[in-house]
């Protein structure tokens, strides 16, 4: 296992380097990959960009919006949200019984966060959700990438994903869900860097290997 933090806070970059290790041959090692992006929002690849997100508010505000290579909805993001990506290569455990959201559950319990993980893989504090996910699979690869509310600007969030369902046609819509940071669930009062290098030191400890920045 390599654990792995991007110091980048481009949307575009950390999109590009989750397809870099994602294009790795079987058989490289597996890799937990944590970064912060500035404000964007990230649309599944399969759905229709105007039909998610208030474009018009996103250049107003200056959000970048971007599309990644994995299913699901869309997504905001700021420097109050934490992303987490597994890469690792197929096994003869078939991917929707592979338990990816496991390790990072355990983490939220060991800060004294209680947790569950939803249907479709999503993290949930009590009825709200802290955590969405995402996944693909390509060439002997799986991804498997989330976002984790910390601190983020919930009604910014809001504004930016109030797309025009009318243009959706027959593009995936998004699940709309309750959602909450963890700071205010928990009352921590760590920053969203700080929190991150804790959660670092966990998997640390869980994997017994040092976390590589790049």
């Amino acid at each position: 296992m390599r654990l792995l933090r991007s110091m980048s806070d481009a949307p575009a970059q950390n999109g590009a380097l989750e397809r870099r290790f994602l294009s790795e041959q079987p058989g490289a090692p597996d890799i937990l990959l944590f970064y912060i992006n500035r404000p964007s929002v990230i649309v599944g690849r399969n759905q229709r960009m105007e039909a998610e997100v208030d474009t018009a508010y996103c250049r107003e505000e200056g959000i970048e919006v971007f599309r990644r290579i994995s299913g699901g909805g869309t997504v905001y993001q700021d420097y109050g949200n934490i992303n987490y990506a597994f890469i690792c290569g197929e096994t003869d455990v078939p991917f929707p019984d592979r338990d990816f959201a496991t390790p990072l559950r355990n983490a939220l319990h060991a800060f004294g966060v209680a947790v569950t993980v939803g249907r479709r893989k999503e993290l949930l504090a009590g009825e709200r959700k802290i955590s969405g996910t995402a996944s693909h699979i390509t060439r002997g690869r799986i991804l498997f990438h989330g976002t984790l509310l910390y601190r983020t600007d919930l009604d910014r969030m809001s504004r930016a994903l109030r797309g025009n369902p009318a243009l959706r046609g027959r593009c995936i819509a998004s699940v709309p869900s309750p959602v909450a940071n963890l700071a205010d669930l928990t009352g921590h009062p760590d920053s969203t860097t700080a929190f991150l290098e804790k959660l670092l030191l966990f998997f640390e400890d869980c994997y017994g290997v040092k976390t590589a920045h790049c």
